[in-house]
């Protein structure tokens, strides 16, 4: 095979290589965009891109600017990440890196408890985080089952709120989606100290930010209130926080987008309980017998 030959063969896998490239990189920003629960507008208005860049980004036809750099890394035998983040701060951090990649789980369990402490603060406490797409009836559910067992009830929401006496639609405004996932955070740390038994209502999309949601499963039992898309996206409806109007078949195709992209992440809480189809008692009696079998709770008034 002649030497121009084999140059041409060699581009051409170049080619196909940074091809795959981008179509990885669109998948993954799809994802992130999706398990966020944002549609392109939103994310087109938040990040000043048009929603046609969006489209041709997710869709594997990113900016040439991305395949550049990358062989700007490929030819020095360095990590895009390391080049686009930077932790030049942090000599060892190729080293840790590495070495998670190879490690085990009960590794990685033991290096994330000692990073956060050296103490997994959910123990025995008595203290339940509700989790699950908006409609779940996290917080209806949430307020019945601490009035039923004599536990105090928060919503996260509610909280932040409270702790920056500004709404979260305000909040959204100011401080855009980065700002509230950090006061969202902040909340939950201070949350974690509460001296006595807790039914906290989370965020449906709390699962998505990696830090916050794995302190959530170290510090709380973690439920998972299930429900069919149908079913959530009635609930919404009916509590005013969805329009009427527009087109429900595309509504409801996001939202089963959303569920299907969160359903991996809200599959780790520590237990899962069925609101599918069921009255509100019959739901209030599965949550519980959950919080029961978990911490022993005398549950008065249950069925």
């Amino acid at each position: 095979m002649s030497a121009g030959r084999k140059a041409n063969d060699a581009m051409t896998g170049v080619v196909e290589q940074e091809s795959l490239f981008l179509t990885d990189l669109g998948r993954r920003v799809r994802h992130a965009r999706t398990v966020r629960g944002l549609s392109r507008k939103t994310l087109s208005q938040t990040s000043g891109l048009s929603e046609r860049y969006i489209a041709q980004l997710e869709s594997g036809q990113g900016n040439v600017s991305i395949i550049l750099l990358r062989r700007v890394a490929n030819a020095m035998g360095v990590r895009l990440d390391d080049l686009i983040t930077g932790h030049d701060g942090l000599p060892d951090w190729p080293v840790m890196r590495d070495l998670l990649a190879q490690a085990g789980p009960a590794q990685i369990a033991a290096a994330k408890d000692a990073l956060s402490g050296g103490s997994r603060a959910g123990g025995a406490r008595p203290r339940v985080a509700l989790i699950g797409l908006r409609g779940a009836g996290k917080s209806t559910l949430g307020k019945l089952a601490a009035e039923r067992l004599g536990w105090s009830f928060v919503e996260l929401n509610a909280e932040i709120e409270r702790e920056n006496a500004l709404s979260v639609q305000e909040i959204f405004a100011i401080y855009g989606q980065e700002g509230y996932r950090r006061l969202e955070q902040g909340a939950l740390r201070r949350l974690t100290e509460h001296p006595g038994p807790l039914i906290l209502a989370t965020s449906g999309g709390i699962v998505a930010e990696p830090l916050t949601y794995d302190l959530l499963l170290q510090a709380f039992y973690t439920i998972w209130l299930q429900a069919r898309p149908e079913e959530h996206m009635s609930r919404v409806r009916e509590q005013g926080h969805l329009a009427t109007t527009g087109d429900h078949a595309s509504a409801m195709l996001e939202l089963r987008a959303v569920l299907a992209s969160r359903e991996p992440l809200y599959a780790r809480a520590s237990a899962q309980v069925d609101t599918a189809d069921v009255p509100v008692a019959t739901m209030l009696d599965r949550l519980t017998a959950a919080i029961e079998a978990r911490f022993g709770q005398p549950v008065s008034g249950a069925a």
